[in-house]
């Protein structure tokens, strides 16, 4: 599989998961601090793989749902971001 494809899918995803953790958490996200920003992002990053797998295994399975399983994916990367920062 072709790499350079795959790292601008992760780098959309990735944009795709941030702009839903700051429109679903606005106030949240203008009253955390650094530290409580970089927990989400790092939460966000330690479900990356199982998002990536799950969403390239998706589109293996059903290619015309391609739009679907990355908005999927992006949802479940935010959700890890949201759920941290709630912690914070």
């Amino acid at each position: 599989m072709d790499t350079a494809n795959l790292d601008t899918m992760a780098k959309k995803l990735a944009d795709a998961a941030l702009t839903i953790l700051v429109r679903t958490c606005r106030e949240e996200t203008a009253a955390a601090s650094h530290d409580d920003l970089e927990a989400a992002c790092a939460a966000m990053r330690a479900k990356s793989k199982q998002v990536m797998d799950q969403l390239l295994d998706d589109v293996r399975i059903a290619p015309w749902a391609a739009e679907n399983a990355f908005r999927c994916a992006a949802l479940d990367l935010a959700r890890a971001g949201i759920a941290t920062l709630r912690k914070a």
